[in-house]
């Protein structure tokens, strides 16, 4: 079958686990020309969770090149990832199924002609860019296209000691999927990377441009959040309660040091009535984006954890462990997250240096807040946000993003 883009892709760390890094770069079959790279130096954490993020970032750029469909031929010389992603190894390592699993959901949205493995001497161009990644994580800096001349003919098992893959082993950060940790500034910072730019800044000195800040507001209560019952794309209105606590959000916001640019809210009208709040204090017209809507729970709308534990314990239980799995009739959690990095994108590309209050739901403003603090999936379920409380994430141009606050109910109280 023929492949419309071959997707070759590497990582390592040295120390197994050490500083680490991965590459991936995505080619024209016909004539080897490399359409896309990618590579990102990752902390501290295993050549297998390396290996899984560089797929992870060579399936994702063949997407943004392709296209829902595109054929791609995936090649890369660890003979772990190859193997389970074909489905002829089984995942025992439960620290790589959250990155198979979000591989898989992007290799689903393609059509892929095949896993092959190939020696790593030809997997040179991505082995070049995850070694300059890991060069990168050694000295505690992100990946530039001018790390080249550290690690240009290096080959990743130069130095360090083999790990599982027969790789070098070295850190890289137990993080989540690649293309969830660009974050919406990543976007930039990619640009800035194609056109020769590198994309500087630790995290640890403050950021020297103006950022992109975007104030996530949680709705107000609803009769179905009284019950603690899911509520996904069914369309409730606010109690008295939750306009009280839409009002008092609004009054925050309408105050200094807030100063809101634009107000973008979910399509459902528990979110719409609190942005409405917002609106009436500060002035400002609500805009809607569909992608900001609550993920579709499906047959378990209306129902409370207890309820679905009783009806459907195998789903709940399968739903729990993968974020490629749907509810019943649902909306499984990769999808949703899929949606919300485009809002995220978009607003960043739109609204670059402004104020920007995001009315949400807890699902998209937990995804927003992870891909932030580029953390994997299971993230979801480690945090906790109260009705109508305040998060904000500042994406700054040179590629970083920052969590600033995170379920500030302080105008509640």
């Amino acid at each position: 079958m023929t492949s419309s883009y071959i997707v070759e892709a590497d990582g390592g760390s040295r120390g197994n686990p050490g500083p680490a890094g991965y590459g991936a770069v995505v080619l024209d079959p016909a004539d080897g020309q490399a359409l896309a790279e990618a590579a990102e130096a990752i902390g501290v954490t295993t050549n297998n969770v390396a290996e899984y993020r560089g797929l992870i970032a060579g399936l994702t750029e063949a997407l943004r090149l392709g296209g829902e469909g595109a054929a791609v031929a995936v090649r890369m010389d660890s003979k772990l990832v190859i193997e389970q992603m074909a489905g002829r190894w089984k995942i025992k390592n439960e620290g790589l199924r959250p990155l198979a699993a979000e591989a898989t959901a992007l290799a689903r949205r393609l059509r892929i002609t095949e896993w092959t493995w190939i020696p790593r001497e030809r997997n040179k161009h991505a082995d070049r860019l995850a070694n300059e990644a890991m060069d990168a994580a050694a000295k505690g800096l992100p990946w530039t296209p001018g790390d080249a001349g550290a690690s240009a003919g290096r080959s990743a098992g130069s130095s360090g000691s083999a790990g599982s893959s027969g790789k070098p082993a070295g850190p890289a950060r137990p993080g989540g999927p690649s293309a969830e940790l660009s974050a919406p500034a990543a976007s930039t910072a990619m640009a800035q990377q194609t056109a020769g730019k590198p994309a500087s800044g630790t995290g640890w000195a403050p950021p020297t441009r103006v950022a992109t800040s975007l104030l996530l507001l949680r709705h107000g209560e609803t009769p179905l959040s009284v019950d603690r019952r899911f509520s996904g794309l069914g369309d409730p209105e606010l109690t008295a309660t939750g306009l009280a606590q839409a009002e008092a959000a609004a009054v925050r916001l309408s105050r200094e040091p807030y100063r809101l640019d634009v107000i973008v809210s979910s399509p459902l009208r528990r979110a719409r009535q609190t942005a409405a709040a917002v609106a009436a204090r500060t002035g400002l017209d609500v805009q809607v984006d569909d992608d900001l809507r609550e993920t579709d729970f499906g047959l378990w709308e209306g129902h409370t954890f207890t309820e679905i534990q009783r009806t459907w314990p195998d789903e709940l239980a399968a739903w729990l462990a993968d974020p490629a799995v749907a509810p019943p009739g649902g909306e499984s959690f990769a999808e949703a997250a899929r949606r919300v990095r485009r809002s995220r994108d978009r607003l960043a590309e739109r609204y670059l240096g402004q104020t920007v209050l995001v009315v949400s739901h807890v699902t998209p403003i937990k995804m927003l807040l992870r891909f932030a603090l580029m953390a994997p999936p299971a993230a979801l379920y480690r945090m906790h946000l109260d009705l109508a409380c305040l998060s904000l994430i500042e994406y700054y141009a040179d590629g970083n993003a920052v969590v600033k606050s995170v379920n500030d109910t302080s105008h509640l109280h």
